[in-house]
């Protein structure tokens, strides 16, 4: 988010196991320094680290608002860097060799990407901007809404398209329509100001009576995918609106918290009148939308025309920020941004209810809170800190989030008990400045096909890879390394997949003996049936390795136990 700042609360009460750490935690007092901090790191390896590069920072001040890292996307070999200046194409290919393909110069704030295709999607916010990209803010058109690129040369990006909005883009999420590839659609989040009319027609900040304010909506913009430059705002969907008096503004906070003990009112004013995140999950017609006072969840059978089908509050909360689905689109994990992430709200002296995620299970297609889960390690006060963007982590059975922390690094959490998750891996750095707070950290943390990338605002990209570990077995992250996409923009989750193989039959088996859910002598005669059927088919002998792991998986009988029989099957039938 950043620059939008929002108000914090109070919840009275600590949360076990996440309201502080201790001080044996190797995350508290790393040493500062822009580029020659401390680190400390579990269950994860560094594979790279790449400085941003010249053009998109500013080596006087590295926290300078001008050259913010932003949000990622992935495409191909290629990871897609946003940057409030512009964006960086770079391969990694090699993950412990990024190589920077491209950089494009294009100012105008924000800078959250999405790829579709030979597309990349660019939000752009600031009044600065202008339409043909160009740095000099005082002439040419200005500019704030969506740019479109054409990346079919991904060595020299042409833009193809740039719809105007009313309150620009903030973030955006690509929606696709399962029965319609040749379009795809783009959910728009605006959260500035209401631009001026004489800079755009039709936006309107203060409505005479009748008529239609700029606010209390989203922004749906079509895009032909094989005529990009015909891109244009189809709906405005009033995702807000209370059913039963049709105000449009319908939607606020709710009941507010006590004030902070220090005597300041923190609390949040009621006032939802735009998603600042919309996470879309096409593959269950589903989508989540953080929408500043409430979490929503909307209806996006038809993309055209999304409908809110449930919404929650919770006192707790200063800013919905963003929202992740696991892989059955039984749970929502959304991200409070106290603070608008410039502030420091790690501290060991706050609720881990503040500037946390919370956790909500879906049934019925209803929401129900679960569980709060907040980066466990207290952070200096000179480090901006509070929960922002993450993805999911495809190791099968489980649900598994990296999560960037900005200068509280990047959490590795396990969420699949909701009401009690936990951290399995996490890596930080020490402040960008120790004697101040400047700004730095991760704007974004994912995963992408085998490896995990996180984008620092003020010194760039890092790769890490998962270690195994007493959380996570070396058969659980080959499995979710056995995943693969063509491409990846968080805000668009794709429904995983695992095809059969060994590495997914033994995360399943290791995840029994981690919970101590199968016992000898079947715990011995699986382990062996794996081991031995796996040897029979890397010589060839695969009837003989089909009929092993058919006779052990019809021995499975015990509800706890199917994932992995029917694991075994599947890979019995692949053979």
């Amino acid at each position: 988010m950043l620059g939008l700042m929002a108000a914090g609360v109070l919840l009275v009460g600590v949360l076990p196991g996440t309201a502080s750490a201790a001080e044996s935690d190797p995350r508290v007092g790393l040493g500062g320094g822009w580029l020659d901090a401390e680190s400390a790191i579990s269950n994860l390896k560094q594979l790279a680290h790449r400085d941003k590069p010249a053009g998109f920072v500013d080596p006087t001040n590295p926290g300078n608002f001008g050259y913010v890292a932003s949000d990622l996307a992935f495409g191909g070999k290629y990871t897609f860097l946003g940057n409030y200046n512009g964006f960086n194409i770079v391969d990694i290919s090699n993950p412990a060799d990024p190589k920077v393909a491209t950089s494009v110069v294009c100012p105008g704030g924000q800078g959250d990407l999405s790829v579709h295709g030979n597309l990349l999607f660019m939000s752009v916010e600031e009044s600065r901007a202008r339409v043909d990209c160009g740095s000099d803010p005082n002439i040419g058109t200005r500019f704030q809404g969506i740019r479109v690129f054409d990346i079919s040369d991904v060595m020299n990006p042409k833009q193809v398209a740039a719809v105007q909005l009313c309150r620009g883009s903030h973030t955006h999420s690509l929606v696709t329509d399962p029965k319609d590839a040749s379009n795809v659609y783009v959910y728009v989040s605006g959260t500035a100001g209401v631009r001026p009319a004489e800079t755009m027609a039709g936006c309107n900040n203060n409505p005479a009576d009748g008529e239609d304010p700029s606010r209390w909506r989203i922004d749906v913009i079509k895009v032909p995918v094989a005529a990009p430059e015909k891109a244009a705002v189809v709906n405005q969907p009033r995702l807000f609106t209370d059913p039963k008096t049709g105000r449009i503004d319908g939607l606020q906070n709710g009941p507010l918290a006590p004030k902070h003990p220090s005597g300041q009112d923190w609390r949040p004013t009621p006032n939802t009148n735009a998603c600042h995140d919309i996470t879309a999950f096409p593959a269950i017609g589903l989508a989540a939308g953080a929408c500043q006072g409430n979490g929503i969840l909307i209806d996006i059978s038809n993309p055209a025309n999304p409908v809110r089908i449930d919404e929650v509050s919770d006192p707790n909360f200063a800013y919905w920020h963003s929202a992740t689905f696991n892989n059955d689109g039984t749970k929502v994990v959304f991200t409070d941004e106290w603070g608008g992430g410039s502030a420091a709200h790690c501290l060991a002296t706050e609720q881990p209810q503040w500037g946390a995620n919370a956790i909500f299970d879906i049934v019925d297609r209803k929401m129900t809170f679960a569980s709060y889960y907040k980066l466990p390690a207290p952070q200096s006060t000179q480090e901006n800190c509070v929960a922002h963007n993450g993805s999911l982590i495809p190791v099968p059975g489980r649900d598994i989030m990296m999560q960037a922390w900005y200068q509280g690094g990047i959490s590795v959490f396990d969420f699949t008990d909701s009401a009690h998750p936990r951290e399995i891996a996490f890596f930080d750095r020490g402040p960008v400045d120790a004697s101040k707070l400047v700004l730095g950290g991760y704007w974004s943390a994912y995963w992408y096909n085998g490896n995990l990338v996180g984008n620092e605002i003020a010194r760039g990209l890092d790769v890490f890879a998962l270690a195994p570990s007493a959380h996570l077995s070396k058969a659980e992250i080959d499995a979710a390394s056995q995943v693969k996409f063509s491409q990846f923009n968080t805000q668009s989750q794709p429904k995983i997949t695992w095809a059969p193989s060994f590495a997914l039959a033994r995360a399943y088996y290791d995840q029994l003996v981690r919970a101590d859910a199968i016992r000898q002598p079947q715990k011995l005669q699986v382990d062996q049936s794996l081991r031995s059927a796996e040897r029979l088919a890397a010589h060839g002998q695969r009837i003989a390795a089909r009929a092993l792991l058919r006779a052990t998986a019809l021995q499975l009988r015990d509800p706890q136990h199917q994932k992995l029989k029917q694991a075994m099957l599947d890979l019995a039938q692949s053979l």
